[in-house]
């Protein structure tokens, strides 16, 4: 059975995770690393684009994220995702 997601932007937002997680992680067999670089790069742009409210709610969702992620690199991962995403700027959240 498929799990229940509370919500269409909760959804994506693990989406979207899980893709950037893979494509961080991914070995140069895997993925070609200039096209990660670059798809990367595009999430991280297209997030920073987002109106004030929208990024707020996705940084909130990737601390839930956090909060409840077991894997010590992965939720490093999540930890820097604001910032490294361009969701927060500075740090500041």
């Amino acid at each position: 059975m498929a799990p229940s997601y509370p919500s269409l932007t909760r959804t994506l937002a693990e989406a979207l995770v899980d893709v950037l997680w893979f494509i961080e992680g991914s070995e140069d067999e895997q993925m070609d690393q200039d096209d990660a670089v670059k798809v990367m790069e595009g999430v991280a742009h297209t997030l920073s684009t987002l109106p004030d409210h929208q990024r707020l709610e996705l940084v909130a969702l990737v601390g839930e994220m956090t909060a409840a992620e077991t894997d010590s690199d992965r939720r490093e991962f999540l930890e820097g995702f604001p910032e490294g995403f361009g969701l927060v700027d500075d740090g500041n959240s």
